[in-house]
């Protein structure tokens, strides 16, 4: 039996690697009440042969980590979409989002119970990205829950 290898779909997660730190900006919301200014530090890498990437996360908020996240993005190709597994510090069950690129912006959206997320990647300029996360009780209208500005360290 020959192995799989990865195709053109897994290479563009490549965008995503390396060692970023970034300026957030988190907005009053449920999980949220008063929001205020964060750091983040994200730290991606390809694993499993190249079919994955493995997303580790950490923001810092007054001086303290405020969160930790964990995610693992593959490709499907059954649905020809990107799916993100999310698990954060918060205690919630994990969170499955799935969406694809249009040109260099990542959009990947979760239906929840209480509502829809939507996390936007927008890879436009080399080194550097700029994060959205998005809220909506009805998957039209969206309200902004974090954004940030994140710069290659490594």
């Amino acid at each position: 039996m020959e192995m799989p290898t990865p195709g053109a779909a897994h290479f563009k997660l490549e965008k995503l690697v390396g060692f970023w730190r970034g300026e957030e900006r988190v907005h009053p919301s449920r999980w949220d009440p008063r929001g205020g200014d964060a750091v983040g530090r994200v730290r991606n890498r390809i694993a499993l042969d190249g079919f994955v990437l493995i997303h580790e996360y950490e923001q810092e908020r007054k001086g303290r980590i405020a969160l930790r996240g964990h995610g693992v993005i593959r490709w499907d190709p059954s649905t020809e979409q990107y799916v993100l597994m999310w698990f954060d510090s918060m205690g919630m069950p994990p969170n499955e989002f799935r969406g694809d690129f249009e040109g260099d912006v990542l959009t990947l959206t979760s239906e929840e119970p209480q509502g829809w997320i939507r996390a936007v990647w927008d890879f436009g300029e080399e080194g550097r990205y700029s994060y959205l996360m998005e809220s909506s009780v009805d998957g039209d209208s969206w309200s902004p829950l974090m954004e940030g500005e994140y710069l290659r360290e490594g």
